[in-house]
C-alpha cells in the first residue's frame, strides 16, 4: 500500500449533499454501532499490540482510540451548540498535539472504549430525533473556512468513524 492508501484506507471524504432520509439512517447507525465495531477489533489485544501503527509515523491503536473519542466528543458538543445557536463558529483543536498527551497514550483503553459507548450512546439518541429543520442548521469551521449543516456532519462522522476502524484493521495487519 502507498502513504495515500494508508493514510485514506477508504478514500477521502466525499459528501453527497443530495443524501436521502433512508441514507442519513444509516450514516446515524453506523455512529451508534461504532463502539460495539471498535471493540470488536481491540478486545484482547496486548498493550503491546495496542502500540501498533498504521502507517509510519502514524498514530498506534491506542491513540487513534482515545483520538476518536476526543473528535467525537468535540463533534456532540458541535451539534449541541449548532442546535441551541444560530451559525456558531466551532473551536477547532490541535489533534496531533492532544495524541501526545499522557491521557492518550497511557490512559487505559477499557475506560476509552467505555468513554466511547456512553456517548455514541446518547448521541445516536439525539441523532435519531433530528427533524428535518433541525438537520439543515449550521456550524462554521474557521480552519476550513466552510459552513456545514448537521445533516453533513452526521455524514461526516460516520466516515470518520468507518475510517479510524479501518486504520486500526491494518494496523493489526501491518504493524508499522
Amino acid at each position: 500500500m502507498n502513504i495515500e492508501q494508508l493514510k485514506f484506507p477508504i478514500g477521502k471524504l466525499n459528501y453527497n449533499r443530495l443524501a436521502e432520509k433512508s441514507t442519513i439512517k444509516e450514516w446515524i447507525h453506523i455512529i451508534e454501532n461504532f463502539p460495539d465495531m471498535l471493540a470488536n477489533e481491540i478486545n484482547n489485544l496486548s498493550e503491546h499490540e495496542l502500540n501498533y501503527k498504521y502507517r509510519p509515523n502514524g498514530w498506534t491503536i491506542k491513540q487513534v482510540v482515545a483520538h476518536c473519542l476526543d473528535s467525537h466528543t468535540n463533534s456532540v458538543f458541535r451539534f449541541k451548540v449548532t442546535l441551541t445557536e444560530n451559525n456558531p463558529v466551532i473551536k477547532p483543536y490541535d489533534e496531533a498535539a492532544w495524541a501526545k498527551l499522557i491521557d492518550t497514550t497511557d490512559y487505559d483503553i477499557d475506560n476509552l472504549l467505555q468513554g466511547l459507548y456512553h456517548l455514541h450512546k446518547r448521541w445516536a439518541f439525539l441523532l435519531h430525533r433530528l427533524d428535518d429543520k433541525q438537520l439543515n442548521r449550521t456550524f462554521f469551521h474557521p480552519e476550513s473556512n466552510e459552513t456545514i449543516n448537521l445533516k453533513e456532519n452526521i455524514y461526516i462522522y460516520a466516515w470518520h468513524s468507518k475510517h479510524h476502524l479501518q486504520h486500526i484493521i491494518n494496523a493489526k495487519k501491518f504493524t508499522y
